[in-house]
């Protein structure tokens, strides 16, 4: 039986006589952090861009008596930061004042409140289920799939079939 290799040893990054320390900390954290920060942008070419500013961030400021999992740590720390300034760079930061006041003395519009229920009523058990978790009480598609005992996919099929129906009666609803 073969013996465990040990962990690889500290390695003192950044010291000016080991100049591929650098390349080994890249190497070993590129896959783990690209396929983190994929996870959140969805697509390749962000991915590519968040994951090398996050080493461009993060591997100046690096201390040399870290480990491995604080490497880890402080490299998903900063993709999220990254990844926090490309949201910002694209999309703004909305900034909502708030009137106390004036908001309570303001009731809310209710110009495109619909009743639902009658709409609700009308579907079969599992898709007023679906368009309630989902909806009403803003679970996650995860969450609704766990909540109904549904896989993920049947799920999301769950969720197209309730809203096309949904959708068809509320047309004849308004309609008729």
């Amino acid at each position: 039986m073969a013996v465990p290799e040990s962990p690889p040893p500290l390695r003192v990054v950044g010291a000016p006589d080991r100049p591929n320390d650098w390349e080994t900390v890249y190497q070993e954290h590129v896959a783990p952090l690209y396929r983190y920060v994929y996870s959140r942008t969805g697509n390749t070419p962000d991915a590519e861009d968040v994951t090398s500013t996050t080493f461009l961030r993060a591997l100046p400021r690096l201390r040399s008596d870290v480990s491995a999992a604080e490497i880890r740590a402080y490299l998903r720390t900063t993709a999220r930061s990254v990844l926090a300034d490309v949201w910002r760079q694209r999309h703004g930061t909305v900034l909502m004042e708030f009137d106390e006041q004036r908001d309570a003395a303001q009731p809310p519009e209710r110009e495109h409140e619909v009743d639902v229920s009658p709409i609700l009523d009308g579907l079969p058990d599992n898709y007023r289920s679906v368009l309630e978790f989902r909806f009403l009480r803003g679970y996650s598609i995860r969450e609704t799939a766990a909540a109904m005992g549904v896989s993920v996919a049947n799920a999301k099929v769950l969720q197209l079939r309730a809203l096309r129906r949904a959708a068809a009666a509320g047309v004849r609803d308004v309609e008729g």
